[in-house]
């Protein structure tokens, strides 16, 4: 059974692929698996506790999750002031002395054109109950201020509706005309105390986080310096 919803972008959206550096700035055109879970997972901690939370998550670790692109998404290129720690303690007299010394990063910034949508694979009624409600009160995906907002209740399926891309590896079948692109998702047997931020255990990529190749079926219609049209090719 699969619980999916419909979302609109009510800011920019931005996400580092899972491989870049703190210094890199591009973007991923879509949310990932684990941005998705991660999202689903602070919600159950707010409304139903983290001991239920916890008790759910090795049915969440383990699920499929689908995306629906939207049908247009344009990417800013940009550079802006960032604040990084220095390295080294700042000479006397220095202009910005200080703990972060003052720099520029670049920074890409992409606006979804439409509604997109999330698909969670769930195995049993109880499952999709929970799931249901917790997708009602997603609010942001990727990094804090990439606000979302709900177009309907959530629905059910024993199918994955049209549109919709499952998220497993698998590229059998992939048309030429794509962006290939890898999302991070987490490992079907990572621990509650791995994803956790409230605990000494770390998360490793290639281990508990790892990376699925996906084909997103867009052509670049457009671009600039400045910015990078995509369009998808597979819907009217």
């Amino acid at each position: 059974m699969w619980v999916h919803a419909q979302y609109e972008a009510t800011a920019l959206f931005t996400l580092k692929p899972a491989q870049a550096t703190s210094s890199g700035g591009k973007t991923l055109l879509v949310p990932t698996p684990y941005s998705i879970k991660m999202a689903l997972l602070d919600i159950a901690c707010r409304l139903d506790g983290v001991g239920a939370a916890e008790a759910f998550w090795p049915a969440l670790a383990q699920a499929t999750l689908a995306i629906h692109p939207p049908q247009e998404v344009v990417v800013n290129n940009t550079f802006a002031k960032v604040l990084r720690q220095r390295r080294k303690e700042a000479a006397p007299g220095e202009q910005h002395a200080g703990f972060f010394g003052k720099t520029i990063a670049y920074r890409e910034y992409a606006y979804f054109a439409g509604t997109f949508g999330l698909a969670v694979e769930t195995g049993t009624p109880d499952e999709a109950a929970r799931i249901t409600r917790w997708m009602l009160n997603i609010n942001y995906l990727g990094k804090r201020g990439g606000f979302i907002q709900i177009q309907g209740w959530p629905e059910s399926d024993d199918t994955l509706p049209d549109g919709y891309l499952p998220i497993t590896g698998d590229l059998t079948g992939m048309a030429m005309d794509t962006v290939l692109t890898q999302l991070d998702d987490t490992d079907g047997n990572v621990s509650f105390g791995k994803v956790s931020i409230y605990t000494s255990e770390g998360i490793r990529l290639g281990k508990e986080r790892v990376l699925k190749h996906v084909a997103l079926p867009y052509r670049r219609v457009g671009s600039s310096r400045s910015y990078t049209h995509y369009r998808r090719h597979d819907e009217s």
